[in-house]
């Protein structure tokens, strides 16, 4: 079976067999590490923020093994990220936010950029974090925050977004993205599901639900609108004033309707509406979805032909942050790349931004089923050793090039984003 340890050694087992060795100087390299005095190591504890995506106890103890210095990792709400980020910087050493959140972070002044110098793995950085913005030539570029658009500043102290790889510092380093799109009980609906304007089919009215969130959920319903024809968007992620003001009176118009069982804000909360069975078609994310057939009920993620709403996270430094902490998080990025973190993620149905370096990380039919969408050859398990699926399953969307290919709209802040809480407010009071 393949190991997330599968170097066979963790920096830490090198650091405790190499304590006695003086003169490490800052910038030796043991297999890539470290950048910072091997004797300082158990001074170095790096406080970092982010969300249930990326963060865990297991994760944290993950890293800890592999670097040989403590996390204290937090995971919160992806409005609690942008506050602290803005208002408190140096309540953390490392802040993850969610993509639509970059416009509003790195502008504050309050993060410094990252020397892509320092970053070993960035030849196999993905071109959505580049100058293409897609993974393949023929894949879609999306509406909205593309986030080739937002990775890239002028310099070590700008504020600025600039043109992809046109400097040596980059605003964030990348980490997982995914593509989401409806969860849906295929049994108790009976017929397939193939377009996303059956979202607001008046067939499935009280048993649908929207996720909470102002900027993700308004392109939910966008989607499902355009598709059914009632109106045509110039930019799903960055919607002109009349396009808004349209959407909402719809949205308004379905809550009071009806249409809506629920409007969920956690991950839990999605699942739990479909187990239930108080919803057979919502918006999800796709660990969701097997999350709930981890329970024994049916359901699937929809592979629909408009194609998907997609989302990243990235990793900003404080401005506060130096010296040996520094060093010790560039150590953290370039573990983070190199593999074992991007096979741990990609086996909860997350994508990582060096895939490449996950594969070997991964027995050869796991990433048949997580990247090619070919059929599971054994039990599909999460990276606790949970059966998330049976041999013979075909993960649902099929493959990266298609689910990440397809990108429609990505997650976006909008310009006219106070526009958009103040009808978002309207309609949750509606």
């Amino acid at each position: 079976m393949a190991d997330l340890k599968k170097t066979g050694i963790s920096r830490r087992s090198v650091l405790k067999g190499s304590a006695a060795v003086a003169g490490v100087a800052a910038g030796a390299s043991i297999g890539g590490f470290p950048t910072v005095w091997s004797q300082d190591i158990q001074d170095i504890e790096i406080n970092m923020i982010g969300t249930a995506v990326t963060i865990s106890s297991a994760y944290e103890a993950m890293a800890e093994e592999a670097l040989g210095f403590q996390f204290n990792m937090s995971a919160v709400d992806l409005n609690t990220i942008g506050q602290r980020a803005i208002t408190q910087p140096r309540s953390a050493d490392l802040f993850e936010p969610d993509l639509e959140q970059f416009p509003q972070i790195f502008p504050s002044g309050n993060m410094q950029a990252i020397d892509v110098t320092k970053l070993e793995h960035f030849d196999q950085l993905l071109g959505i974090f580049k100058k293409s913005g897609k993974i393949h030539a023929d894949a879609w570029y999306g509406d909205g925050m593309n986030p080739s658009r937002y990775c890239w500043t002028s310099a070590i102290e700008g504020r600025d977004f600039v043109e992809p790889e046109s400097s040596q510092w980059m605003t964030i380093v990348p980490g997982t993205f995914n593509a989401d799109t409806l969860g849906a009980q295929p049994e108790k609906i009976g017929r397939p599901i193939e377009t996303w304007a059956e979202f607001v089919n008046p067939e499935f009215s009280g048993r649908t639900a929207l996720q909470n969130f102002p900027g993700i959920g308004i392109m939910d319903i966008a989607m499902a609108l355009q598709a059914n024809g009632e109106i045509e968007y110039g930019d799903k992620g960055n919607m002109t004033v009349d396009e808004i003001n349209y959407t909402f009176d719809r949205l308004i118009q379905l809550k009071k309707d009806g249409h809506f069982r629920a409007f969920w804000s956690t991950f839990n909360d999605s699942v739990n509406l479909m187990t239930s069975g108080e919803v057979v078609l919502q918006s999800m994310w796709s660990p969701a979805v097997a999350a709930v057939r981890a329970r024994g009920v049916p359901c699937i993620y929809l592979d629909l032909k408009e194609g998907y709403r997609a989302w990243a996270l990235g990793a900003m430094i404080p401005r506060h942050v130096e010296g040996k902490k520094l060093g010790a998080l560039y150590d953290y990025f370039n573990w983070y790349h190199s593999g074992p973190a991007g096979a741990y993620f990609s086996k909860q149905g997350y994508y990582m931004c060096t895939p490449e370096n996950s594969r070997g990380f991964m027995e050869p039919w796991e990433w048949d089923y997580w990247y090619e969408g070919k059929p599971a050859e054994g039990e599909v398990k999460d990276p606790f050793g949970n059966v998330m699926e049976q041999p013979g399953h075909v993960r649902d969307g099929g493959s990266f090039a298609n689910r990440m290919g397809r990108v429609a709209v990505w997650n976006s802040i909008m310009d006219e984003n106070i526009l958009v809480v103040k009808r978002w407010n309207e309609f949750q009071t509606a």
